[in-house]
């Protein structure tokens, strides 16, 4: 009698796994779309720096928002077919307008627009000011621009977005917004003895010379805050400053640091940088068209009376982020590092203190210390520090042609760390105790010249900063040229951290956590210092071995002349002792040499060997572990059925 046979198990099992790779598969689709009815916005930022998660400070600006603020993006889309890079950006742009929108309750509106070639919308485009770029050679032009209103129909505006400046594009949006919201700026004071706004004689010799152009600083200044001149004989500070900024004083007059006193004694918040060396007066011509030699800039009477010591005689020489620069024409390496250039990141910058704790990097160049002094009852917060492998040297080592491989060559950290930034507060007695000096020769005192001020109203609150070179461009800046437009792309934190400063001493702080934001840039900090060190290793060793051969070479030169022979110099007999010593000096020559290029084939040993290895865990790593992961996981179920059978 026949019967129907059953399923065979592997056939069930074939099915079961079928059906469940089905169902798993309907359960992903039904979830997806779930969750983007229910929750659209939702997302997971794993990114260490959350590059993706919009800042507190944003949250802050938009959901303070009293007035509504129109956004208008123009975007053409046919830029997107034409360069796909765009249009992925600009799906980022559209979504983080969205974002605004949800988080301000409605108070910011966007609106989206494509403008067609020769059209209103187009119009609309150019009344705004957004830039056209033509995408081919027909000369049609494409848009991919931001336009935003408030109700007094003020307007703010971002030309062109562009890929470079993606890293800050919360910055730009957030800042637009803000500007929009709060029509009524903070005062801030500056004073300076740098172009900070640019030099008309540079303007008039090299027209179109980045010298002759303003500080990027200034121009980040101006966006946030209502910026006054004070000139540098002044003898009073408008009580409308909120912040006075002074940067690289030079020899100012007694009245001048009175009424700078007198404005912190009143309650005023101060910024000081001071600066040993200042490479950007360095590089630029003087009053008569020669080179600056006066670099160097103190406040010494005030800082000193107020508990702060700012040396002007030494500079900071700091291994760590040290920049690499061209070696000298008759070197051997192209390119060493400049120890008195360097960038500060990780613990060298303070994540305590709210005006640094979102920065990633600060540059300096030729920078100074900072100390407080002995006795003093200021506080005294570091802001910015050199790391332990760092040293002092005089000032006249970096000025007058330095020579980058040989202060290497003399580098030796000493494990100390210095501080190079500080914040100041307490209260303070007048660095004026006998009363206001004398109006300088010729001229009279303003009508409205206040009464003295022995001590601080209650606390008083200022930065030191060491080092005026923070302000140059060519140390945190790139600024380029983008079809007749001039687009700054930071890649250091200089301009953040002036920013942020001037944002907490005037009170303000919702644009501290996003203005550095963005920074993807994850160097091998490993591989980087042993890099490093192999180089200053090199570096000294080099120096040893040339002059060792300098002097045989020397030495070779003095028996070859036949010095010390019976006949003179010109006709010298060279005695066989003497000829025994020159042989032996050509074989050490040879030698030295030899230990030369041994030094130069052995400089990136190290770092060849762990790229290497970074190289293979990088490719390998992953793979392997997908495999054990694999095996492991058909062991456990060869293990399962075994014991199943059993």
């Amino acid at each position: 009698m026949s019967g129907m046979s059953s399923p065979r198990p592997g056939s069930r099992r074939l099915w079961s796994s079928l059906l469940g790779v089905v169902a798993a598969a309907a359960l992903a689709v039904g979830v997806n779309m779930l969750v983007d009815r229910l929750a659209p916005r939702a997302r997971v930022d794993l990114t260490q720096q959350r590059l993706y998660t919009l800042s507190d400070g944003t949250r802050s600006v938009l959901q303070g928002l009293q007035d509504p603020v129109t956004l208008r993006l123009f975007y053409s889309r046919r830029l997107g077919s034409a360069v796909p890079a765009y249009g992925s950006y600009a799906e980022r742009v559209r979504a983080m307008l969205e974002e605004y929108v949800a988080v301000s309750g409605g108070k910011v509106r966007l609106e989206v627009f494509d403008p067609e070639p020769f059209s209103e919308t187009e119009d609309r485009a150019l009344a705004y000011g957004l830039q056209g770029v033509p995408v081919d050679q027909s000369g049609e032009q494409i848009y991919f621009g931001l336009a935003g209103v408030n109700l007094l129909d003020d307007e703010r505006t971002i030309p062109f977005f562009q890929p470079e400046r993606e890293r800050f594009l919360e910055f730009d949006l957030t800042r637009l917004v803000y500007e929009l919201s709060n029509p009524r700026r903070p005062a801030i004071g500056v004073m300076s003895s740098l172009p900070l706004n640019g030099d008309p004689r540079m303007m008039m010799m090299m027209r179109g010379s980045p010298q002759a152009q303003p500080y990027a600083v200034m121009q980040t200044l101006r966006q946030f805050y209502t910026v006054q001149d004070v000139p540098l004989d002044a003898q009073r500070i408008a009580d409308e400053v909120q912040v006075l900024l002074v940067a690289h004083p030079q020899n100012l007059p007694d009245a001048t640091q009175y009424a700078i006193d007198q404005f912190v004694m009143r309650g005023g918040k101060l910024i000081v940088f001071v600066d040993p060396h200042s490479e950007g007066q360095a590089m630029r011509p003087g009053p008569g068209g020669q080179p600056n030699t006066r670099t160097a800039s103190n406040l010494d009477r005030l800082l000193n009376a107020w508990g702060v010591e700012a040396p002007s005689d030494q500079v900071v020489l700091d291994l760590r982020g040290a920049w690499r620069v061209r070696a000298n024409p008759t070197d051997r390496v192209q390119a060493v590092d400049y120890v008195a250039w360097f960038n500060m990141q990780g613990d060298s910058i303070s994540q305590a203190e709210v005006a640094t704790a979102q920065l990633n990097q600060v540059t300096v160049a030729s920078s100074g210390i900072l100390r407080r002094r002995e006795g003093a009852s200021i506080e005294f917060v570091p802001l910015l520090t050199s790391s332990e492998r760092s040293m002092m040297a005089g000032v006249d080592r970096v000025k007058d042609n330095p020579d980058p491989a040989r202060i290497l060559a003399e580098f030796r950290p000493d494990g100390q760390r210095r501080v190079i930034a500080a914040r100041v507060r307490g209260e303070l007695a007048s660095a004026f105790p006998d009363g206001a000096p004398p109006p300088p020769e010729g001229a009279e005192r303003p009508a409205d010249f206040p009464a003295h001020r022995a001590r601080s109203e209650g606390p008083a609150n200022l930065v030191v900063i060491a080092d005026a070179d923070i302000l140059e461009d060519r140390f945190w800046v790139r600024v380029q040229d983008f079809f007749g437009q001039q687009v700054a792309t930071p890649f250091s934190d200089n301009g953040a951290l002036v920013a942020n400063l001037v944002d907490t001493l005037s009170g303000g702080d919702a644009l501290i956590s996003l203005r550095s934001r963005g920074e993807s840039l994850r160097p091998f900090t490993v591989v980087e210092d042993i890099r490093r060190e192999a180089d200053a290793r090199f570096r000294q060793t080099e120096r040893e071995l040339t002059e060792r051969l300098q002097q045989t070479e020397r030495r070779l030169r003095e028996l070859r002349q036949g010095q010390g022979g019976e006949r003179g110099q010109s006709g010298a007999v060279i005695t066989p002792e003497q000829r025994a010593e020159i042989d032996a000096a050509r074989a050490q020559i040879l030698q030295t040499r030899q230990q030369l290029r041994a030094v130069q084939l052995d400089l990136r040993r190290d770092i060849e060997g762990m790229e290497t290895w970074l190289k293979v865990l990088n490719i390998a790593a992953v793979p392997l572990l997908l495999a054990f992961f694999a095996i492991g996981l058909g062991v456990a179920r060869s293990r399962r059925r075994a014991a199943a059978r059993s």
